[in-house]
């Protein structure tokens, strides 16, 4: 049996908490129009989480201080060269790869080179 495709992937099911673009801007500290910025240059992550409703970003993917979790641009800069769009990079982030635990475990406990070593040998 096939495993399904990071896409076909429930993110509302995968990750607990989403901030909208005003919430995301508010922690960071900065406009919506920058959080989108941020999201195009891979800094962040955006996607549904449900069938309807507005993009909005994983809470976790912000730190205690509001800024992008260590690591996070590197890796969806990884992930996105990798042919990966922000749903399936979200899906990737939040499943469990056997790092032990979910990539953004790691990413938050500064575990992160494991994870953008799995990333990048995923694209050979």
């Amino acid at each position: 049996m096939n495993e399904p495709r990071l896409a076909d992937h429930d993110l509302g099911a995968l990750v607990d908490e989403w901030l909208d673009w005003d919430a995301a801007a508010a922690r960071i500290g900065v406009t919506p129009a920058k959080v989108r910025t941020m999201v195009r240059d891979h800094e962040l992550a955006a996607a549904v989480p449900g069938e309807k409703g507005a993009p909005a970003v994983p809470a976790l993917f912000l730190d205690d201080e509001g800024l992008p979790v260590k690591g996070l641009p590197g890796l969806l800069t990884t992930l996105h060269d990798n042919g990966f769009d922000d749903r399936e990079c979200i899906a990737w982030i939040f499943l469990d790869a056997d790092l032990p635990g979910r990539p953004i475990d790691a990413l938050r406990e500064n575990r992160g080179t494991e994870v953008k070593r799995r990333a990048q040998a995923m694209g050979f």
